[in-house]
């Protein structure tokens, strides 16, 4: 049995990413209609980082590096953050969570609920100009090349499964971060989300080992009530041509470093 690219993706709000370790392609539908494809070798490759605790921030890092090139690429992608409506609510998810962490919860509560705040933009991003669509067509192209037969518009390891973990280690951080003397709070608190960035990763990759595991299970949750009612719509057929073009040109490169 041919061996399989270990593969992720982004859905974009006219397209979709596809990136596997050593390449990356992205396919979009213009305004009139047409497919524009284009792929390349990842230039930092964080697949090649592979001790615990630094290849969550090197993957993350590998991503943010990404996005510049893309648009150099593809100035006609859409990302999902472009949005207007999107940047008001980080705007306003910004003035929240510091509003609440001026209040007088309980530490870890006021996190917790910051936390929760922090990801609306998230959420909002995930709706309108067919980007849960093409969300679900990312998921649909990958799980079926992955396991061999048509697979549904959800995810085993969507990101957003990183949702449940990410709260609860960037408040246990922040709360940590809180009991240094206030000159040392900002690095504390960027050394807090270094440390959850890199230990959520962790126990995501625990969690796709344990998928029966009842922490595991726990911690999912949110994750998959957010793919299921909010990140993941149906796509329509020529959504799906998007992310399978995105797929194979992402896989030809590949097999051509093997």
């Amino acid at each position: 049995m041919e061996d399989k690219v270990r593969l992720g993706g982004m859905a974009l709000s006219n397209g979709v990413l596809v990136h596997g370790p050593t390449a990356w392609a992205c396919a979009v539908r213009l305004p009139n209609g047409e497919l524009k494809v284009v792929a390349e070798k990842k230039r930092t490759r964080a697949s090649e980082i592979n001790q615990p605790l630094l290849r969550g921030p090197a993957r993350l890092a590998e991503m943010l590096m990404l996005i510049p090139r893309l648009k150099r690429l593809v100035p006609e992608a859409k990302l999902p953050f472009e949005r207007p409506a999107v940047l008001a609510t980080m705007l306003g998810g910004a003035v929240a969570v510091r509003a609440v962490r001026g209040s007088r919860l309980p530490s870890l509560a006021r996190e917790l609920v910051a936390g929760l705040a922090s990801l609306a933009p998230a959420a909002l991003s995930l709706r309108g100009s067919g980007l849960a669509a093409y969300h679900g067509a990312e998921h649909i192209s990958i799980g079926s090349y992955e396991h061999g037969e048509r697979r549904e518009k959800e995810h085993e390891r969507c990101g957003s499964h990183l949702v449940g973990p990410l709260i609860a280690t960037t408040a246990v951080g922040n709360v940590l971060a809180g009991l240094v003397a206030p000159h040392r709070q900002p690095l504390a608190r960027a050394v807090a989300g270094f440390g959850a960035v890199a230990a959520s990763t962790e126990i995501f990759s625990w969690m796709t080992r344990n998928p029966g595991h009842p922490v595991a299970q726990a911690l999912a949750k949110p994750g998959h009530e957010l793919q299921h009612r909010l990140a993941t719509e149906e796509p329509t057929p020529a959504q799906l041509e998007v992310a399978e073009a995105a797929l194979a040109a992402c896989l030809a490169l590949e097999h051509d470093a093997h």
